[in-house]
C-alpha cells in the first residue's frame, strides 16, 4: 500500500499549458485525484508555464475545462488559491532566485559560460567514444579572472548544479520498486537558463517541496529526471516526497501514442460525444488492474479500489475498441431524451435536421435516436445510423445487396406486404413482425427470404435498425413509397 506521511497526503498535477490537453495528461491527473480522494488528501493544480514561447492562458483554460468535464476537481491551486501560492511558475521567479543564490553561495552550483556550439561539440565527441553525453565540467572551477574574461566577451551564463561524484542515488518508487542511478553518469546540469528562467528539474523540486507535496505521481518519462531532482532536494536539505512513475501509453501497434492511433486530446473525445464518466472509467483501467473481472466502475468505486499496488510497470495500450465498448455501456444508461439532446448538434451539423426543431417532431426524433442506440459507440455516430430515417432516396450499397431484390420470390413478398400496408393508417412494431411472419408462412418462405428483402428495399443496406423500429417510424406512406422506388431500381 502507498505510505502516508504524518497523516498528511498531498499530490499535485502540474501540466504545461502548451497545447490541447492530452489524454495521457488526463490519466496522470486522474490517478492523482483518485489517490487524493481515497486517502483523504489534497490535489493541487499547478501550472508549469516557464516555456514562454509555447505557453498560453488559452491552453491553461483548456486544461482546467477538460479536468472539470472529467469531474476532476482540485483542492488548492489555480482558480482556488491556498497557502502555498502562487501556483503559476512564472509568478514564482523571485522564489527560485532566492534558492539559486543560496546554492551559488554554498558552492553547490556555478555559472557556466559554454556556448551551444561548444556543448554540441562536446556531446558529439562523447557519442563518438560510445559514452553517454554529459557536461564534463569545463566551467566547474573557473578562477575569478577567467570568469571576468568570459563576461567581458559578452557571454551570458547559465547556472549549473554541481553533481557530487561517486554517489549512488537510490530511491523507492511506489510503482517500480527500488531504483538506482550512478551520479557519475549525470554530469553537472543546468538549473537556470541564460535568460534567468529555471529549468523544469529545478523549479519542480522547489515547487513540490514548498507546496508540501508528499507523493509525486507522474509519467514514466520523468523517471530519468528523478536522480537530478533528488540531488537538488538533498543539496537544499528539503524532505523527499514518495515518487511513483506510471507507465507510458502506447498505441495498439506498441508505438508511442499519436494522432495516427485516433483522437489524442480530451477535447476531441468530448466533441465526438464520449461521456466523461466513460472516459474516466477507461483511463482508470489504462495501466491499473483492479481485482476481479469488473470493467464498469463508478467514480465512487474507483476511489474505493484504486491503489498504486495494482498499477502495471509495463506500458499501457490505448485500445480504442475498449474505450468504445465502455462508452457504449454508458450511452445505454441514458434516456432517449438525454441521448437526443447530446445528438442534436451532430444531427444539425450533418444537415439531417434544421436549427429549429418543431415540438411535434421531437418525440419522433427521440424514438429514432433510441432505435440506433445499440449501433453507436459515441454520439457523433448517431447521424450515420439515423440517416436511413431521413433520406427516402434509396441507393443500393453494392451489387450483392441489389441482387437480393431480384430474387424471383421477392416480388410476391413485396406485393403482399404493400397490399396489407395499404389497409392501414399506421403500423406498430408488433404488427410489422406479425405481418411479415404471416407472409412468410403463406408463401412458404423462410424468415430471411422475407425480412431481408424488406430491409434492403427500405434502406439499400443489409444491416441497420430493426424493421420493428424502422417501419413504424417511417410510417405507412413512406414505407410503401420506398419499397416501390427500390423495386423499380432493380428491374
Amino acid at each position: 500500500m502507498i505510505e502516508l506521511t504524518e497523516n498528511k497526503f498531498r499530490v499535485r498535477f502540474a501540466p504545461s499549458p502548451t497545447g490541447p490537453f492530452h489524454i495521457g495528461g488526463a490519466r496522470s491527473a486522474l490517478f492523482n485525484w483518485l489517490l487524493a480522494r481515497r486517502y483523504g488528501g489534497q490535489l493541487i493544480l499547478r501550472i508549469e508555464d516557464t516555456d514562454l514561447e509555447r505557453s498560453s492562458r488559452e491552453s491553461e483554460e483548456n486544461i482546467k475545462a477538460a479536468l472539470r468535464w472529467l469531474g476532476i476537481e482540485w483542492d488548492e491551486g489555480i482558480d482556488i488559491g491556498g497557502d502555498h501560492g502562487p501556483y503559476r511558475q512564472t509568478e514564482r521567479l523571485p522564489i527560485y532566485a532566492e534558492y539559486t543564490q543560496r546554492l551559488l553561495a554554498e558552492g553547490k552550483a556555478y555559472r557556466c559560460y559554454c556556448t551551444d556550439e561548444e556543448l554540441e561539440a562536446e556531446r558529439q565527441e562523447l557519442l563518438a567514444k560510445g559514452e553517454t553525453p554529459r557536461y564534463l565540467g569545463k566551467c566547474r572551477n573557473l578562477s575569478a579572472d577567467e570568469e571576468q574574461k568570459l563576461i567581458d566577451a559578452g557571454r551570458k551564463p547559465t547556472i549549473r548544479f554541481r553533481v557530487p561524484e561517486n554517489q549512488n542515488i537510490t530511491f523507492h518508487d511506489a510503482v517500480r520498486g527500488t531504483v538506482s542511478f550512478d551520479s557519475n553518469g549525470i554530469g553537472d546540469f543546468v538549473i537556470v537558463k541564460s535568460d534567468g528562467l529555471p529549468v523544469y528539474n529545478y523549479a519542480v523540486v522547489l515547487d513540490d517541496a514548498l507546496m508540501e507535496i508528499t507523493h509525486v505521481i507522474r509519467a514514466e518519462e520523468h523517471l530519468s529526471n528523478t536522480p537530478r531532482q533528488i540531488l537538488i532536494y538533498q543539496a537544499l536539505g528539503l524532505p523527499l516526497p514518495t515518487f511513483g512513475h506510471i507507465s507510458l501509453i502506447l498505441g495498439k501497434d506498441r508505438s508511442k501514442m499519436s494522432k495516427r492511433h485516433g483522437a489524442t486530446s480530451v477535447d476531441q473525445y468530448k466533441a465526438l460525444g464520449y461521456l466523461p464518466a466513460a472516459v474516466v472509467n477507461f483511463l482508470a483501467l489504462l495501466g491499473w488492474a483492479p481485482p476481479g473481472e469488473q470493467e464498469i466502475f463508478s467514480s465512487a468505486e474507483l476511489i474505493e479500489l484504486f491503489s498504486l499496488d495494482h498499477v502495471a510497470k509495463n506500458p499501457a495500450v490505448f485500445d480504442i475498441d475498449k474505450l468504445n465498448w465502455i462508452n457504449s455501456q454508458y450511452l445505454k444508461k441514458l434516456s432517449e431524451e438525454e441521448l437526443t439532446e447530446m445528438a442534436l448538434p451532430h444531427l444539425k451539423a450533418t444537415g439531417l435536421i434544421g436549427e429549429e426543431l418543431p415540438p411535434e417532431r421531437l418525440d419522433w426524433l427521440q424514438q429514432v435516436v433510441g432505435a440506433v442506440r445499440e449501433y453507436i459507440s459515441f454520439v457523433a455516430q448517431v447521424p450515420e445510423h439515423a440517416a436511413v430515417f431521413f433520406n427516402d432516396d434509396i441507393i443500393m450499397e453494392n451489387e450483392e445487396t441489389a441482387a437480393i431484390l431480384r430474387d424471383p420470390d421477392v416480388a410476391r413478398v413485396m406485393d403482399e406486404f404493400l397490399a396489407r400496408l395499404a389497409q392501414l393508417d399506421a403500423i406498430t412494431g408488433e404488427q410489422v413482425n406479425a405481418t411479415l411472419k404471416t407472409i412468410g408462412k403463406e408463401l412458404k418462405l423462410g424468415g430471411k427470404k422475407v425480412f431481408m428483402p424488406v430491409r434492403v428495399a427500405l434502406t439499400g443496406k443489409m444491416h441497420g435498425p430493426e424493421l420493428v423500429s424502422l417501419i413504424p417510424l417511417l410510417g405507412v406512406e413512406r414505407t410503401m413509397s420506398r419499397i416501390r422506388h427500390s423495386m423499380a431500381l432493380v428491374k
